[in-house]
């Protein structure tokens, strides 16, 4: 996950060389089957917050205070390690050398849920994911 920083949720667009450089990193995560997906996200001006607690929510309209806490942007990479994401982030091109993070997080498998997650569950899952595909 990128995080964000003040440029990104000013809505500035990035560098052409920036551009550039990212869509031949993207491409070779592509190249290599590593890249599952990828997106940027709209600054949080154009999103909202929904807090839940017992049994009502708060919305809160954005623009959020703590950017760093923002999202920006993601990949979802399919890799052995975390030693081998990281390796691969410290690859991000940054040509125009903007202060910026990356959260490494792993995504959930329904099989950690052990017996907790019914078979029935299990299935519904797998076959909420196979219609999910694109």
């Amino acid at each position: 996950m990128i995080k964000a920083n003040k440029d990104s949720e000013a809505g500035k667009m990035p560098s052409e060389q920036l551009l550039s450089e990212m869509v031949a990193f993207n491409e070779e995560l592509v190249n290599k089957g590593i890249m599952l997906g990828a997106e940027g996200l709209h600054p949080s001006s154009k999103g909202a917050k929904v807090r839940f607690s017992k049994d009502t929510f708060t919305v809160t309209d954005g623009p959020f205070t703590e950017t760093k806490e923002i999202v920006a942007g993601y990949w979802i990479w399919k890799l052995n390690s975390l030693k081998e994401a990281v390796e691969w982030v410290k690859r991000i091109p940054n040509p125009d050398h903007t202060d910026f993070e990356v959260e490494i997080r792993e995504i959930g498998d329904s099989e950690e849920l052990g017996e907790t997650l019914s078979p029935e569950l299990r299935e519904k899952g797998r076959k909420l994911r196979e219609q999910t595909k694109y």
